[in-house]
């Protein structure tokens, strides 16, 4: 594993894979899995960006089969008709990475479902995708759902009496409870695949600090945050690095499923792909268990193999 880097990902011809995210890492994340082969499905809400980054794509590998999908985290219907669509157009799904976040918005937000932001796209919008995908992904070959959690896990705490920070927003406290969520969900989603025989392998990822346009998207550019990301670039590795612990767990055949990857430098800040410390509470299977079902009764998604489709016009834009 030792500086593992995008040149060590295997031939992924004939994979098809839907990352979230448009731009920072999951641009870098889909570009490396087009270069290597794979089928390429860049998922995100704004269709203007993810007009851009299939054509940088294509740009930069002539020969890329990849396409934009229109899906908008913060919105269980939009989920679902993205999701109906794919089941439509595809027999199979074999990588699913979870990518898209919103960081630290100074006010609190709601998204159309009412849920707070954060934590209704970082996780509840990812866990609500994966179900509704799941059908295509037990149908995949060798599928792996890779989750994004981040450095703030370590400080995160589940709040199941206010889940929703309506009592209490800190826009930091909210982004870490949210990627907490993400990590224990990748944990959880693992013990349920091998207990239920779904075949797939949950890894969850983070990418260290890196420059992407996180902070300035969601804490504003004139934050602490947002000043520091601008004018302290140099602490940031490129984002292309921030994607490798990404593309490890979705390619590398060393990967473990139920494992957590991260860079292994600099109290996990930058560097190559290594296994990364995972926090105490992220170890809590009560919790995690508890999170699953309120997350289930949230977001009326239940985990089943099968389901019957329903209409939907096409999201894809070739």
């Amino acid at each position: 594993m030792a500086n593992w880097t995008a040149s060590d990902i295997p031939p992924q011809t004939g994979r098809t894979a839907v990352v979230t995210g448009t731009g920072g890492i999951g641009f870098q994340t889909a570009l490396a899995l087009a270069r290597a082969g794979a089928s390429v499905i860049v998922a995100g809400r704004n269709a203007a960006k993810g007009a851009v980054a299939v054509e940088q794509i294509r740009r930069e590998v002539p020969a890329a089969n990849v396409r934009f999908g229109a899906v908008d985290l913060a919105s269980l219907e939009s989920i679902e008709t993205f999701a109906d669509t794919l089941r439509r157009s595809h027999g199979g799904l074999d990588l699913l990475v979870n990518n898209a976040a919103v960081m630290a918005p100074p006010r609190r937000l709601e998204t159309s479902n009412g849920f707070e932001l954060q934590f209704g796209t970082n996780h509840l919008g990812h866990f609500a995708l994966t179900g509704h995908l799941l059908p295509l992904l037990c149908k995949g070959n060798r599928p792996r759902v890779v989750s994004l959690s981040s450095v703030a896990a370590r400080s995160g705490a589940l709040d199941f009496h206010d889940l929703q920070s309506e009592r209490d927003y800190k826009p930091m406290v909210a982004y870490g409870q949210s990627k907490l969520a993400c990590l224990m969900f990748a944990f959880e989603l693992q013990r349920r695949s091998v207990a239920g025989g779904w075949g797939i392998q949950s890894i969850a990822a983070h990418p260290g600090i890196s420059r992407t346009d996180l902070l300035i998207n969601g804490a504003g550019a004139g934050s602490g945050p947002g000043m520091a990301r601008r004018y302290l670039w140099f602490l940031f590795q490129p984002a292309e690095q921030g994607a490798l612990p990404s593309l490890f767990a979705a390619t590398a055949p060393q990967a473990e499923g139920g494992a957590y990857y991260g860079p292994d430098r600099l109290g996990e800040t930058r560097g190559f792909p290594r296994p990364a410390s995972v926090p105490m509470q992220a170890k809590d299977l009560e919790a995690a268990a508890r999170l699953w079902r309120e997350s289930e009764r949230l977001t009326d998604t239940v985990f089943v193999t099968d389901r019957k489709h329903s209409s939907a016009s096409s999201l894809f834009a070739v």
